[in-house]
């Protein structure tokens, strides 16, 4: 649990600063996205779509995945005796 607030914390911290940064230059996100030729609501709608296409895709690949790592949990043993 330490190991992840601290990696949050780290994180938390470079987005503030990455933030004070921009703001500093004069950039938001509005700027960013006009540059590349977005709106906000397109955005959301490309976000939208791929969440759409990756959600059948992951659980695809699971049902292959997960059954494999399962067999291969119970078949092979435990490397130089250490038991996770």
């Amino acid at each position: 649990m330490g190991q992840f607030f601290t990696g949050f914390l780290k994180l938390t911290l470079a987005s503030m600063i990455s933030g004070a940064l921009m703001n500093l230059f004069g950039l938001s996100a509005d700027r960013l996205l006009a540059a590349i030729g977005l709106t906000p609501l397109e955005l959301w709608d490309h976000v939208v779509h791929f969440i759409t296409w990756a959600i059948p895709n992951v659980i695809l690949g699971a049902v292959i995945i997960l059954p494999l790592w399962f067999c291969a949990y119970l078949f092979i043993p435990p490397r130089n005796g250490v038991d996770d």
